[in-house]
């Protein structure tokens, strides 16, 4: 529910009852991942997806019956051979959703105010819930702030508060939203439930060197996929905020030496337009030998086959050369700024996702790949996970 942490924050404070309907599981090809939210109010307003379209409506449903009955619900949606006008996935995934009500004065919506204020403000913090288990459990929250420090309960026996925090930390420190199982007395064993621990972390970062027309075009498209946006460049004629106006900050600088002020996660995302040598090795050497996301340098066959000689004589191993994407971007036959710009994002989409880069018409490969630990996304990637 933290993927629409800004509408519900304002409903929060505007003191409307709400509620959230959330996936917390997913079989098959499915449109939307674990934490993904449809979150209805007492006016019956709607914000959020969990299905792209499928279920939408008898999801809006269970939502009114929350906050009606004041109870949590949980429903499974899949697709029916023997009904086809059933409600389900007509991408023949399975889903599973938790709707839980949060009316004033209740627990829920104390813990879900405090977390989606956190996140509202791209704020570190965790949201813990308790997804699947008994019925009196079933719904219960507390969450985390960007020092781990828990707030609230699930509702249960403390040693499962206890191992509910210490799996939130882990999770809040990958940047990861998953789902975990464990026994519902704390342990590893005794019967099972299941928490779904949300993630918000602050935006990941492109670095975008060289301020060019190009850099233009990729900054405006790695704002829209929620990265906060650098343009670096030692030309303080080309670096200016007027010709990046989507950029969140421009700096005047030598590359290298910027990027060695900087400290960066495994999020991030590197883009060395330059093409200029004197810019262009100094950073690479640099950047190739950081645990960022991804590395990729524009120019052509023959310059990068030059760069990869100047970084051999700089010390780089085989093995951090072969980090570099160059020429950047996928084979698009991209021509203006613009095409290239979503050439690049699309190969950095590629990278996060573990995705080919191949035309899904023919292929054989899953349309949603199941992914470990990845960069992007206000939450920093959706994983399923079992203790």
């Amino acid at each position: 529910m933290l993927d629409i942490a800004a509408q519900l924050h304002r409903w929060c404070e505007e003191g409307r009852d709400f509620a959230v309907a959330t996936v917390v599981g997913v079989s098959n090809s499915a449109p939307r991942q674990v934490g993904a939210a449809l979150a209805v109010d007492a006016d019956g307003e709607a914000v959020g997806s969990v299905s792209g379209g499928c279920v939408e409506g008898a999801v809006y449903e269970l939502c009114q019956e929350a906050l009606e009955c004041g109870d949590s619900i949980r429903q499974t949606f899949g697709y029916s051979d023997e009904d086809a006008f059933a409600v389900g996935l007509t991408c023949g995934g399975i889903i599973d959703i938790l709707v839980t009500p949060a009316r004033a004065g209740t627990r829920a919506r104390a813990v879900f105010t405090a977390a989606v204020a956190e996140a509202a403000q791209r704020r570190t913090a965790a949201l813990v819930r308790l997804v699947e288990g008994p019925d009196e459990l079933l719904g219960g929250a507390l969450w985390l702030d960007a020092e781990g420090q828990p707030h609230g309960a699930l509702g249960g026996a403390a040693e499962l508060d206890a191992t509910a925090v210490a799996e939130g930390r882990a999770l809040l420190d990958a940047g990861r939203t998953a789902t975990v199982t464990v026994g519902a007395d704390g342990s590893r064993c005794g019967a099972p439930v299941t928490l779904l621990v949300e993630s918000s972390v602050p935006a990941p970062r492109m670095l975008v060197f060289g301020a060019i027309d190009f850099a233009a075009a990729l900054v405006r498209i790695g704002t829209f996929l929620g990265y906060r946006v650098t343009v670096c460049d030692a030309r303080p004629v080309f670096a200016t905020a007027r010709r990046f106006p989507d950029a969140d900050e421009v700096v005047v600088d030598w590359p290298h030496r910027y990027l060695d002020t900087q400290e960066l996660d495994g999020r991030t995302v590197v883009c060395v337009l330059t093409h200029d040598a004197k810019f262009d090795v100094p950073l690479l050497e640099r950047a190739l030998r950081l645990p960022v996301a991804y590395v990729g340098a524009m120019g052509s066959r023959r310059a990068h086959l030059e760069r990869l000689e100047r970084l051999r004589e700089a010390g780089l191993t085989d093995a951090e050369l072969a980090r570099l994407r160059s020429p950047i971007g996928l084979d698009l036959g991209a021509r203006t700024p613009q095409e290239t710009a979503l050439s690049i994002a699309a190969e950095i989409v590629a990278v996060r996702q573990g995705g080919t880069g191949v035309p899904l018409n023919g292929a054989h490969t899953p349309i949603h790949h199941d992914r470990g630990p990845a960069p992007g996304s206000l939450t920093g990637g959706t994983d399923r996970a079992t203790g």
